[in-house]
């Protein structure tokens, strides 16, 4: 089973910095951010999936900002646990408004800042595939074109084409989530 999560939906608040989460391992200010890093806790896997108009969107921004903040000063302080989401698979997939010819400088703005965001101190497995073995996939769009009724462009996708670019990271995650029996990771 699997749950599709828009951070859209969710009124993520910036942090503050004020270390609460240090003793209470969830954000003092934020529900809707705890209640996200709980579902992060209960889930076998993630896939992260990151439009790339920005670096990185700013509330996917915001949630890795301070799931990092509670591992980091946990780690910090020498608490002998580990991040809750220590060695939880994560895949990553990244979309945009380009085209095939730049679909590896989002491999580098895109994947590879929220690979980063997500080791350390998090500490996630991050799912690598391919030659080059990036931390997830890309898929551009097929074509763009403008609407006279919006200020934003019509984007059009290749659905056939993106099953086929990112059913390897998804078998992959799905993979790692199981064990050789078939039964789920602890």
């Amino acid at each position: 089973m699997y749950e599709t999560i828009s951070l859209v939906n969710y009124n993520l608040l910036p942090c503050t910095g004020c270390g609460q989460c240090f003793h209470s391992k969830q954000c003092c200010q934020d529900d809707d951010f705890n209640h996200l890093h709980k579902l992060m806790n209960t889930a076998d896997g993630l896939i992260v999936v990151s439009a790339h108009y920005a670096p990185i969107p700013s509330k996917l921004a915001i949630l890795l900002e301070k799931a990092e903040q509670i591992a980091f000063l946990g780690r910090f302080h020498g608490d002998l646990c580990r991040s809750s989401l220590f060695g939880k698979p994560a895949a990553i997939i990244g979309h945009g408004g380009g085209t095939e010819e730049i679909m590896n400088g989002y491999k580098t703005v895109v994947l590879k800042a929220i690979a980063n965001a997500l080791m350390y101190p998090i500490d996630m497995d991050i799912i690598r595939i391919g030659d080059d073995r990036d931390p997830g996939v890309v898929f551009p769009v097929a074509k763009v074109s403008k609407d006279p009724d919006s200020p934003f462009p019509v984007q059009e996708y290749d659905w056939p084409d993106i099953q086929r670019r990112i059913t390897p990271i998804v078998q992959a995650l799905a993979g790692r989530m199981l064990n050789q029996d078939g039964s789920q990771l602890a």
